[in-house]
Order: C-alpha cells, then structure tokens, then sequence
C-alpha cells in the first residue's frame, strides 16, 4: 500500500527523526525502513522523495540517504522598497495603469477553509469531475508513440478538427488554435485586437478575470448593461459610436455572472453593429458543456452565423472537466488568425503535447457522453436545491433569472447592503460568497451576490450553506 496518504504519514515520522543525525549523517536504508515501519518500498521511496524536496536530506546514489547541512539563514534580508519607486514611475506614461487587482480571480480558485462551504468556486466538485475517464485517457495518451514530442505548433490536427466541428458553421481546423485555457485564449484575443491605451466594450456585468486581462494589457473597460436576454444592442451601438472601440468581449450563451442568454433577435443585431463599427466580437463560449437537463436545445455559437470573421471564438474544456485538464480553442477567420497565432506561439510556444493527446482520448471515449449527461443532471437538480432554498430561506434577495446552464446564481440584495459586510458575515457563519461589486467595470447598479452550486458536494450542502447565509444576513440586517 502506497496511497498518498501513507507515504505523507510516513515522511511526517521521518521528519520527526532527523534530529537523531548531525547533518551529513546517514539515515537508515530503505530496507531498514520497509522492515520497521511495515510500508512498501515504493512508499519508502516516495517519502524520502518528499523530504528531499524540501531539502532536509540528501540522496546519493549507491550510498544511502544522509541528512542534509542547515540552510543558511543569516543573509542579510536586503532592500526591495526601490521598487515601489519604479513600478510607479512606470504607470507615469501610461494611459492606463497596469496594476491589477487579481483578489476576485483568486477567490474562485483558492481552496476554502476547513469546514467552509464553497459557494464562490469556479469548477465542479471533484464528485462531478470525470477523473477516471480522464486518468484512462493520459494513460492511453502516454503511450502513444510520440506523444511526449513537441506536437504542432498550432496544436493537434485531429483536436483542432474537433473543436471545430464543435463550433459548426464554415470554421474549419485550419482556422482553429489550441491555446491552455480560456484564459490564456482570451489574453491573446485581447492582445492580438486591442493595442494598450485603447476602450473595449465589456458586458456589465462580467467575469471579473476578464476585466483583469484587458487591465493587465493596458485596455480600459467600457461597461455595456446586460438584461435577461444578453448585451442590449441599442447601447452596445451607442457605446461603439462614444468610444470608438474595435473590441466587445461577451458571452452570448448561459453569461457569468447573470445566466443570460444572447436572444435569437439580438443576435444578428450584435453582428450587425459590430461589423459596422468595424470591430471584433469576442465570444467566450465557456460553459456551453455545462448545460442543464431540462435546457433544450441551445443556440449555435454566434461564431457559426458569421461569414466575415467578426466573431472571434474561444472555448474549453476545463469548466467540464477539471480545473488542471487546460485545454481550449481560439477560433478566427481572416488575416486576424495569423495576428493569434503569433502571439500565442511567442507567449506560450504551445499546450504539451501529452495534454493534447489526452484530450483526444477523453472526447473521443464512450466515457464523455455519459460524464455530460450525468453533470447536466446534476447541476439542474444542485440549482433546483439553490433556488428553492433561497427562495424559502432568503426571500429578501430578489433571484430575477433561473438559468438552464452554467453553475451559478445571480442575486441582487436588498437595497442599502453593504456587500462587504454581508461576505465577511457569511464566512464567519462558514459560507464563501463572491461580491457583486468586482463583476462590474465602473458603478455597479445594485449589491449583489453571486452563488456557485457546482462546486459543492450536493443539495444537503447547498440547503446547509443557505442556511449559513441566512444567519449572516440577519447578522448584517441586525434581525
């Protein structure tokens, strides 16, 4: 047995010993060690690993193990407060800043405390990830030939052939680039189609690591309101003609953090303005494979009704899958795509091959169908549980849209919250919420919250974590 657990066990009473030796002296053999502490070798073998990275021993072939010489600890700490000299004097000529505030992105990344229930997560539960399927699927890719290579520099024919069938209409591979992430697709969107110092048109409200990528670059968000049925054209028009943007970055399908959906109507409309304006559409179509039981049919992408490559498309596999499975597409038509493919090759070079050919494997398994149908019904029942909760529990926060994909909900509180105050709450009650306030560019409208329900073990969790936030706001509304 070599479980991870048993091997962390093991290098916890290793490490509890080495004041037994002087530094330099030999530890007992891994044979002695297997006899003593009833572990495997490969156990043995995995804990000493452990220890040597964190250079508390040493290992030298053919001699043993031997504990490792203190670390030099008496350097002088040194002096860095130059830098705040110099990384303001930088922002001096620019016309927009570049600090970034990346507080909001992290939330939705960093692991909750102990005893925390996570309704500010970005990804599905490890219950809901298919990490058997995707462990048959490295393991099958690993031992295709050539598969540790270096692959293509747009990424692999047949998972760029994939993606664009995915996304339907005229695109075909060789208008698709494989890039590690959403993300990292749509730093280069930004990148590639608006130079620094210039607007681009967001939707209001938006995913906040988007708002952080186009700071990063130099670009100054313009906010464009957002209703149940996606961006409204009629100031999406206006906000082209009062700023002159070449950018509007949206999400047309199941919008974070609103659930909207881009209406069969406005769709054509978004084209329209934007090839007037003669600009770019940005589309994140980031969790069209998180659709719920009860959707329907879904809209294509708008990538697929637009002949003169407006539409620059980016998609993922991550959100279905696991936060680490980063593999996605940047799709685009047109002298644009070379512009792209420049940058991610400089930035980037390209996504490893090994993650490329397990992608292959995973989409093209028995097992993908099934893991979509099972996560399609479980986020329609974990929203259900969410809805019906607050709308017991909370019937002070207004739920003006249910959605029938995506993994959150979207509230807006009573007015006079104060947003800060009702998060800092929920945590002591031992519930993390995600503030409205960083989903918006300028003045947010109202208070709000956002709530994940995919990132929860299930409905008696989420039940539960409601009723934490019930408690936090009686604490806030002094109840």
């Amino acid at each position: 047995m070599h479980d991870s657990s048993s091997v962390a066990e093991l290098a916890n009473k290793l490490r509890g010993e080495l004041d037994r030796y002087s530094p330099g002296g030999k530890l007992p053999s891994s044979r002695a060690l297997v006899d003593r502490f009833r572990v495997s070798p490969v156990t043995v073998s995995r804990a000493l690993g452990q220890l040597a990275a964190e250079g508390l021993v040493v290992t030298r072939p053919g001699a043993g193990v031997f504990r490792a010489e203190p670390r030099d600890t008496g350097a002088p700490a040194g002096d860095t407060s130059w830098q705040e000299v110099s990384l303001s004097a930088d922002t001096a000529t620019e016309l927009v800043p570049r600090a970034v505030d990346a507080s909001a992105v992290l939330a939705t990344l960093a692991a909750p405390s102990p005893g925390v229930i996570e309704f500010n997560g970005g990804y599905l539960h490890p219950s809901l990830q298919p990490e058997r399927a995707m462990a048959a699927a490295l393991a099958r890719a690993g031992r295709r030939p050539g598969a540790w290579g270096r692959p293509p520099m747009d990424g692999l024919p047949e998972l760029r052939e994939w993606f664009a069938r995915g996304i339907g209409g005229a695109i075909t591979a060789a208008e698709v680039l494989i890039t590690a992430g959403g993300q990292s697709a749509l730093t280069t969107a930004l990148r590639a189609l608006a130079p620094p110092g210039t607007p681009v048109l967001v939707e209001s409200p938006t995913y906040p690591g988007m708002l952080a990528i186009a700071r990063a670059a130099g670009l100054r968000p313009v906010p464009v309101p957002v209703d149940v049925d996606g961006v409204r054209p009629q100031l999406l028009a206006a906000a082209f003609k009062a700023t002159g943007a070449r950018v509007f970055v949206c999400q047309p399908l199941f919008q974070n953090p609103t659930g909207a959906v881009l209406s069969a109507a406005r769709r054509p409309e978004v084209l329209r303005i934007a090839r007037e304006a003669g600009a770019f559409v940005v589309e994140d179509d980031f969790v069209r494979r998180l659709v719920h039981e009860d959707a329907g049919p879904l809209p294509r992408p708008l990538q697929s009704e637009d002949p003169d490559g407006v539409v620059v498309h980016v998609c993922s596999l991550t959100k279905a899958t696991s936060p680490s499975f980063r593999v996605s597409a940047l799709a685009a038509r047109g002298p644009v795509l070379e512009r792209l493919r420049a940058i991610q090759i400089v930035d980037h070079f390209f996504v490893p091959r090994p993650l490329q050919e397990a992608a292959l494997e995973l989409v093209g398994s028995p097992a993908w169908p099934r893991h979509l149908r099972q996560v399609a019904g479980e986020l329609k029942d974990r929203r259900d549980a969410m809805a019906a909760a607050l709308r017991l529990r909370l019937p002070d926060l207004s739920l003006p849209h249910v959605p029938a994909g995506g993994y959150l909900l979207w509230l807006r509180l009573p007015d006079g919250t104060n947003e800060a105050d009702l998060v800092g709450a929920a945590l002591r009650a031992g519930v993390a919420v995600a503030p409205g306030r960083p989903y918006f560019a300028a003045e947010p409208t109202a208070a709000h919250l956002r709530l994940s329900f995919a990132s929860v073990a299930g409905a008696t969790e989420i039940t539960e974590g409601v009723r934490r936030l019930r408690a936090a706001c009686d604490e806030v509304w002094g109840v």
